[in-house]
């Protein structure tokens, strides 16, 4: 198997919700499982991405939304072996459970640092111990586990040190489409369970009443999921699929660089246009792969929770890249692509997952359409003007410097004024 496929099978994980929520009742899940006796406190600490990621959105199977109830519900019946869709087995009695919980103050939530670096302690003290765990860097990445104090398990962290060049980053554009063009399609054939996850994700925002964006973008589409508009077509299939996410309906999505929103934006537009012009199953996963990978590329820079919106902007680009492959597209396209990309939805921000995710990824499909219209007849904003670099690593670069260092500020300002209006309430 090659290292850029294996790249992409690790990093593609279903989850179900907002993932940042799955995160949060997974290391409380986990942390129950070394704790007995009636729960005293269950404290929750978070750096600023994952705070305001799961500040207001839709929790699976519940009505209710945001950090806390995701941390009491991770407790109450979170099932920590299934990972991102630890939330899948919630029922109404355990809704109220966790709304119980919360109303006893037993549910503390903190924000931590500042960063787009992931990171999650998760404490449960009960009558008779306590117990805790450490997630960084990624969503389900438990780095320590302690009970009463004492360390029953510590990831080795010598790894550290390859941060400062992650893999993508050792690739060259034109080596990531010398990839595509090139690996056997029996090797990627598994990125079709992306289509499989996505398409259903989808097909319960049509059925669902309380998806309305959805049902104006089908009705926008001719209430047919697939016409003669690739780029009506895209944005119903992607934006209700992200919809349906964001309001916490109960199917989950293939994530990509730990996002659902990400994995939706990579995938479905390019699904929706090879429909529409009978591309090949083919065509569309090897465009898939480069979807992914240009996402990839991006995020590395722009770390895996910032203040910009990566679902428009990384995922929104690999995806731009991944259509002007399927129609043909040069290397000197996917060039043009990214430059025309870079100079129109950089720095689009990130206030948390929430229902807003919809319009962002309505604008990223407009502009990826629009960005690969204007690329196949040559036409791009020049490598001189703002961020574009004079090659397209540099400007990927660029385009993830803009979220980390360039917009802690920002960040620190969203979560602010998050804080004043719940305080409000």
């Amino acid at each position: 198997m090659k290292e850029l496929t294996k790249l992409i099978l690790d990093d593609m994980r279903p989850a179900l919700g907002v993932t940042e929520q799955g995160a949060i009742a997974f290391a409380v899940a986990t942390a129950k499982k070394y704790v007995t006796g009636e729960v005293k406190l269950i404290c929750l600490v978070l750096n600023s991405g994952m705070y305001k990621n799961a500040f207001t959105c839709g929790i699976p199977n519940s009505r209710e939304v945001g950090n806390e109830h995701a941390v009491a519900l991770g407790y109450v019946v979170a099932d920590a072996d299934k990972g991102l869709e630890c939330l899948e087995g919630v029922k109404p009695h355990h809704n109220k459970e966790a709304k119980t919980l919360i109303k006893e103050g037993k549910v503390k939530v903190e924000l931590g640092d500042i960063s787009s670096r992931i990171y999650i302690f998760a404490e449960i003290t009960t009558n008779e111990g306590f117990a805790s765990v450490t997630i960084r860097d990624t969503h389900t990445n438990i780095t320590q586990i302690t009970k009463d104090g004492e360390i029953v398990f510590q990831k080795d962290s010598k790894v550290e040190a390859i941060e400062a060049s992650p893999l993508i980053h050792r690739y060259t554009l034109r080596r990531l489409l010398n990839y595509v063009r090139t690996v056997p399609i029996e090797e990627i054939r598994f990125v079709r369970q992306a289509y499989d996850l996505n398409l259903a994700l989808f097909e319960q925002a049509i059925k669902s009443r309380s998806t309305p964006f959805a049902h104006y973008l089908f009705q926008k589409n001719g209430q047919r999921i697939i016409s003669d508009n690739e780029q009506t077509s895209a944005s119903l299939l992607c934006n209700a699929a992200i919809e349906a996410r964001v309001l916490g309906l109960s199917r989950p999505a293939m994530s990509i660089t730990g996002s659902g929103a990400h994995g939706i934006i990579a995938t479905l537009p390019l699904y929706a246009s090879a429909q529409v012009n009978h591309y090949s199953e083919e065509q569309l996963l090897r465009a898939t792969a480069l979807s992914y990978l240009v996402c990839m590329y991006i995020k590395e820079y722009s770390g895996k929770l910032s203040a910009f919106c990566g679902c428009a902007i990384a995922a929104g680009t690999g995806m731009a890249c991944g259509l002007a492959f399927m129609k043909g597209g040069t290397f000197r396209t996917l060039q043009l692509v990214i430059q025309n990309m870079a100079s129109s939805i950089t720095g689009m921000i990130c206030d948390g997952g929430n229902h807003g995710c919809t319009m962002k990824g309505i604008v990223a499909v407009d502009a990826a359409f629009q960005s690969v219209n204007f690329a196949l007849e040559g036409i791009a904003i020049g490598n001189s003007h703002g961020i574009n670099g004079h090659s397209p690593e540099d400007t990927m670069r660029h385009i993830g410097m803009i979220a980390s260092p360039g917009m802690v500020e920002t960040e620190r300002i969203i979560v602010k004024i998050m804080r004043e209006k719940k305080a409000e309430k």
